[in-house]
């Protein structure tokens, strides 16, 4: 029985269950989307007032404070600190000890390695070459190479040899029994998960891909919808309070307050501050006459005591009568 081929189904099916399917998706969509599409114009349309009302202007003032506290003092604290201490100060004390680490260190290190060092190494690479070469060659190369070609050799070509034949052996060992297990795995395993798949999960995956594609599709459009459906309700809820509260209430402001509030100015206001002047010229003239009264009435007074009259006005005094 030939598993791996079927009959395919016509595209047709599919056609006809997305279309049964659109209307009715896109009605109960629209219905579920409307709602959540206006509280996101209004949580918009909100999040537009706030940014453009506080947080905007709290972040200016926000920006303006951590520029203040932050970047102004470390940007004077490296202007006015640390650049004149690293030319003045850091600079010289690295040119100073840079000349002294010259003096101290290098020129020594120098002489020593020129002197001593550069002697003691040809010396040590003479005597390599003139003793310890020779004795190695004779003591541990020449055996060596014996013991490799007459030894070695023979025993790696026996042990190739016989690591052919078990790696072929192996090979034989492994491709029949990969061949056993591949057969039967097909038998018992891929040919009834293939079946399964092809005549059982594609047919649902594709009514499940139809069902997807018309849900998102019905999404898109219904969000679309929503948003004129959303766009028409704010007009009419701003012309309903356009023209319940805000035309009403520029109307009694236009023909009701004004009017009688320049009424009231008029006729209570301007009377009552021109009376409250008045009553404060009065006042003002009342008092200027009791200091002027007092004033005589002490003069008078004094000279009735003999005593001087003191001072008859602001910078005048009163002549003193002759004979006294």
């Amino acid at each position: 029985m030939d598993l791996e081929k079927g009959p395919r189904e016509e595209p047709g099916g599919e056609g006809r269950l997305a279309v049964a399917l659109r209307v009715p998706v896109r009605i109960v969509v629209l219905v579920l989307v409307v709602p959540v599409r206006m509280v996101w114009d209004a949580l918009v349309v909100a999040g537009r007032f706030l940014g453009d009302r506080m947080f905007r202007p709290v972040g200016r003032a926000l920006l303006w404070v951590g520029r203040a506290v932050l970047v102004w003092p470390f940007v004077a604290l490296w202007r006015w600190v640390l650049v004149p201490l690293w030319r003045w100060v850091l600079v010289p004390l690295g040119v100073a000890l840079r000349w002294l680490g010259t003096v101290l260190v290098v020129v020594p290190a120098a002489a020593l390695y020129r002197w001593v060092l550069t002697p003691l190494g040809h010396a040590a690479v003479w005597f390599c070459a003139r003793v310890l070469t020779p004795l190695g060659r004779g003591l541990f190369v020449v055996p060596a190479v014996w013991l490799y070609r007459w030894v070695l050799t023979p025993v790696g070509h026996a042990l190739l040899w016989c690591g052919r034949g078990l790696a072929w052996l192996g090979s034989l060992l492994v491709t029949g029994i990969g061949t056993a297990l591949y057969w039967t795995v097909r038998v018992l395993v891929v040919l009834p998960v293939y079946a399964v798949w092809r005549r059982l999960l594609a047919p649902v995956g594709r009514a499940l891909a139809v069902v997807a594609r018309e849900v998102g599709a019905a999404f898109g459009h219904a969000w679309r919808i929503a948003g004129y459906i959303s766009l028409a309700v704010g007009r009419a809820l701003a012309a309903f309070f356009r023209w319940t509260l805000v035309k009403p209430a520029r109307w009694v402001y236009r023909t009701v307050l004004t009017p009688v509030g320049h009424v009231v100015r008029d006729a209570v206001l301007r009377p009552v501050a021109e009376a409250a002047r008045s009553v404060g010229r009065v006042t003002r003239d009342a008092l200027r006459s009791v200091r002027v009264t007092a004033r005589q009435v002490r003069r008078d007074v004094r000279r009735a005591l003999g005593m001087p009259a003191g001072p008859a006005g602001i910078g005048t005094r009163e002549k003193r009568p002759a004979g006294r």
